[in-house]
């Protein structure tokens, strides 16, 4: 009953528009849904991904035209990494960042992996991570039609950190979901404690998790530039169901079954506030458009369509058209 790893991570963006360029044209993802916050229909929901929109290649995010910039802090999802295939590949970004005058760090050494980290136009905290040495999860396929170049291109989702002030609360709601402890590592800020990575299933940069203790900071207020939620990988519908049972009888209020038509998904927030999701690999992103017109076109579920005149009328428009 193990969780397999990362599923997708959901962030925030106060535009739209500039999001979409900025993910696709300069970081080389694709865009493989654009469909509507299931919860507030006035929000599009974007999906970028690999070729496939494959589970664990997913970054998405809720658009929220004028909200406030993400103030960091702690009960929050400080900073998430791509996979790109090795070492030889840091190369390419360093040089595209200057290109395109992204914000970055020189090439690091973290946890075990060469690292760039470096922010998106709103602020959000990213990480470029090699699979060099990786072992575990495997990653993604890149889409060949995207300006990156293949070889370089982004593979999937790698670490994902959560900043907290107790972190033994999190890690036990880690614990519960399969994870445990690989490893220590120094702390990003002087004079906090080690940052615990948890791992997961068969392990590696695709099923790793860190939690970073700080005790300097306060709780976070959440905006553009900031991450929602992480969702964690199961197979299917029942062990979903099989879930539920579970967080219920270790006394974690949770959402229940809930239909997404692109995957089937249940929320929870372990102790120190993060909302968790465990959201299941299918039925997938081609269920409802042509795998080589992923993303092109406003999608609805079924159970939005008939309400696709209005929904249509309450979006900024946005265009997606290859």
């Amino acid at each position: 009953m193990n969780v397999k790893g990362i599923h997708h991570v959901t962030a925030m963006t106060g535009n739209a528009s500039e999001n979409f360029h900025f993910y696709t044209e300069v970081l080389g993802m694709r865009l493989v849904k654009k469909t509507v916050n299931q919860d507030d229909t006035s929000a599009y929901h974007l999906f970028y991904g690999d070729a496939m929109g494959n589970p664990g290649t997913e970054l998405t995010f809720f658009d929220f035209p004028g909200v406030g910039p993400n103030v960091a802090g702690v009960s929050s999802i400080s900073g998430t990494s791509l996979r790109v295939a090795n070492d030889d590949s840091l190369q390419y970004w360093l040089d595209r960042f200057k290109e395109h005058g992204v914000k970055h760090s020189p090439v690091k050494a973290f946890a075990g992996r060469g690292v760039i980290f470096f922010e998106d136009p709103e602020g959000q905290q990213l990480a470029i991570v090699s699979d060099q040495n990786n072992t575990g999860v495997t990653g993604g396929t890149p889409w060949d039609k995207s300006p990156v170049p293949v070889p370089y291109g982004i593979t999937g989702l790698g670490p994902v950190k959560l900043t907290v002030r107790k972190p033994e609360s999190t890690i036990e709601a880690l614990r519960l979901l399969g994870f445990t402890e690989k490893e220590r590592i120094p702390a990003l800020v002087e004079g906090q404690e080690a940052i615990i990575v948890m791992q997961v299933g068969a392990g590696g940069s695709g099923a790793e998790v860190h939690v970073e203790p700080r005790s300097d900071l306060s709780v976070t207020r959440q905006g553009g530039g900031g991450v929602h939620h992480v969702a964690f990988r199961i197979e299917d519908k029942e062990e979903l169901l099989a879930w539920i049972e579970i967080l219920n009888k270790a006394g974690l209020p949770n959402s229940g079954f809930v239909e997404r038509f692109y995957f089937r998904s249940l929320y929870f927030r372990e102790p120190n506030g993060i909302l968790f999701e465990l959201a299941t690999d299918g039925p997938g992103f081609a269920t409802d458009e042509p795998l080589e017109t992923l993303g092109e076109s406003l999608s609805l579920p079924p159970f939005l369509e008939s309400q696709r005149k209005s929904i249509e009328a309450n979006l900024k428009w946005l265009h997606t058209k290859r």
